[in-house]
């Protein structure tokens, strides 16, 4: 697999993650595993690293054109 390719794939896979973060935060859906209710702060921080994961395979995709 060239390495275009992976960093696309990767990136949108990343962006998915985010996206789905950022809307249960929206949405204030509440997550329960067990018996714990997972706090929102988790969501936070699965949409900021995914995210930022994810711009950070664009721009590298976005160089590789260059």
């Amino acid at each position: 697999m060239k390495s275009r390719a992976y960093l696309l794939i990767s990136a949108s896979l990343f962006a998915v993650v985010a996206t789905l973060h950022l809307i249960r935060v929206l949405y204030a859906w509440e997550v329960q595993v067990a018996d714990w209710t997972i706090p929102m702060w988790v969501s936070w921080l699965g949409f900021f690293g995914p995210g930022a994961l994810s711009a950070w395979a664009f721009i590298l995709i976005r160089r590789k054109r260059e």
